[in-house]
């Protein structure tokens, strides 16, 4: 298994793949890959039909998946605010790969028994990806799903899917990968508990009434007051809800949580409406997010892993990147200082795909990398 990853912010899409595919053939070698992502900005857009063909051209008849990007990744580099296109590949031997586009949530077509990894690229605008993923983990429980939805456009046929020589404006394009490869995961949510955990005692769908009792409003209301005046102003645009994902703990720690958006408090009842379906007994604790909590997050969860990647891809949140940290390639140089000189390539997403505890979820504000290595 070989992998590469380049990126060129050239103006003209002919010229960025020339540079990036020259990279990525250098580093491979020569040998065809098997499998090639390719991330493109918008401001290639009046170009987008013409990528498959200079690409396939450029790097062979491998198995091509991407979409259009609102800022891509590759070489060692973010590329945001700035024409970017990014291509990822792969040679992989005894390894299967069953690309797949999806109108609608369904499960792709696969010719092998084992157990799959995916990767999925969906248009924000016209797909429903939790039923897909539901989908995913009731039929093939054990694989690894991640991935992220396609951005750069604004509205529905704006972004643009690619699957080998075809383009599609709507749906989902993806592939499944089977054989001598294993994909193992990191999602940072980037929040930090504040509070302490609490039982849901009443709720409906997605508002939650009461917390341990007591009007959800007042209860936040209290934990406003006691806080800094640092996290009161976090708490005007960066208030979060973690719901616990294994319930049958005692204590609940880094990583426990599925983070989900707080939209709204019903200035009546005190009612709060949160992103995501909550029932009567569940356990959840508020969190915030800024900048610091999101790079301590990924700095602890990428000490942690003991894989040895050799190829690796990134869906990060469009409002992470330069526009949170100040900086650019923040999320690029922290997974180089822990795993070093392992090609990473992704894009800047407008949702990402990762599994917690098991269970694969769409997010957001996140990271979530996938991680190839040979199973054996």
């Amino acid at each position: 298994m070989r992998w590469s990853s380049a990126a060129s912010s050239a103006p003209r899409l002919e010229a960025a793949v020339d540079e990036a595919a020259a990279a990525v053939r250098g580093a491979l070698e020569g040998t065809p890959p098997d499998l090639v992502l390719a991330f493109v900005s918008p401001h290639h857009e009046s170009r987008y039909e013409r990528l498959p063909a200079l690409v396939r051209g450029a790097l062979g008849d491998g198995t091509l998946v991407g979409c259009s990007a609102g800022g891509v990744i590759g070489g060692g580099h973010e590329l945001e605010d700035q024409p970017g296109l990014a291509l990822s590949a792969a040679v992989l031997p005894d390894v299967r790969c069953t690309s797949f586009h999806l109108d609608e949530p369904a499960l792709p077509p696969l010719a092998v028994a084992e157990t799959p990894s995916f990767l999925l690229l969906p248009d924000p605008f016209t797909f429903d990806v939790d039923d897909l993923l539901h989908r995913l983990d009731t039929a093939h429980p054990g694989a690894t799903v991640v991935g992220g939805l396609a951005s750069g456009g604004r509205a529905p046929g704006a972004n643009v899917l690619y699957l080998d020589d075809a383009v599609h404006r709507r749906g989902l394009v993806g592939v499944a990968v089977s054989g001598n490869v294993a994909v193992d995961t990191i999602v940072a949510q980037g929040c930090r508990p504040i509070g302490d955990p609490m039982f849901v005692t009443r709720s409906e769908r997605n508002v939650i009434h009461e917390l341990d009792g007591q009007r959800a409003g007042a209860v936040l209301q209290e934990l406003y007051a006691r806080t800094s005046a640092e996290d009161q102003q976090l708490f005007r645009h960066s208030l979060h809800i973690g719901i616990v994902m294994r319930e049958d703990r005692q204590e609940y720690g880094h990583g426990d949580f599925l983070i989900r958006n707080v939209m709204g408090i019903d200035g009546k009842s005190g009612a709060l409406v949160v992103g995501a379906l909550v029932r009567d007994g569940m356990v959840v604790q508020f969190h915030l997010r800024d900048a610091r909590t999101s790079a301590a997050d990924l700095e602890e969860l990428l000490g942690r892993y003991r894989g040895h990647p050799y190829g690796s891809v990134l869906f990060s949140c469009l409002g992470r990147g330069r526009h949170l940290y100040g900086e650019t390639d923040h999320d690029t140089n922290a997974f180089r200082r822990h795993l070093g000189d392992v090609p990473l390539g992704g894009f800047f997403c407008n949702g990402e795909i990762g599994p917690v505890h098991g269970t694969t979820f769409l997010h957001g504000y996140t990271s979530a990398f996938g991680l190839f290595r040979p199973r054996r």
